[in-house]
């Protein structure tokens, strides 16, 4: 590998493509991946190799690892792009109207939620405001109320608790 990194060593290459090609399309089918997309992969990963030899640090990880990690997220990215709809697949036009049932149940469900949330102690309901509707962190809350940060999450746990129960 330092071979490949400091001289762009194409015989050092060949070496560890020869030993580690078969590896990774190994342990890429072994993982999910169907042989075409093992070989497309075990390629790609090469390639990184090449292109990214100085990359590697030995002190962290030895020369199997850090190519086995490699593949990983290169097969974790195929898997991904396979997932993704294609723009022609995707859906044109307005979507469907719900079904009449299903606003109702949501509705239902809405009117339901904002009479448990006004039934909460004041302290814990602003605190859920503040972190549901405010969009804010936990610590933005303590920064902004002057309050500790663990009193903030315990409201906010014991009103997510009385919701939970509320809703049920």
């Amino acid at each position: 590998m330092h071979r490949v990194h400091a001289g762009r060593d194409k015989a050092a290459f060949a070496q560890l493509f020869r030993h580690f090609a078969p590896r990774v399309k190994a342990f890429l089918m072994k993982s999910g991946a169907d042989a075409s997309l093992a070989e497309e992969c075990t390629q790609e990963v090469m390639a990184t190799v090449w292109r990214k030899a100085h990359m590697f640090d030995p002190s962290r990880a030895s020369v199997a690892t850090w190519i086995f990690t490699v593949a990983r997220n290169r097969k974790i990215d195929a898997l991904r792009k396979q997932r993704r709809p294609e723009p022609e697949d995707l859906p044109w036009g307005p979507e469907a109207e719900p079904d009449q049932a299903d606003a109702l149940a949501l509705q239902q469900e809405s009117e339901k939620l904002g009479k448990a949330i006004a039934a909460l102690p004041e302290k814990q309901r602003e605190l859920i405001e503040k972190a549901y509707f405010g969009d804010l962190s936990h610590s933005e809350i303590a920064e902004a109320t002057g309050l500790p940060l663990g009193t903030i999450k315990s409201r906010i746990r014991l009103a997510l608790d009385r919701l939970r129960h509320a809703m049920q």
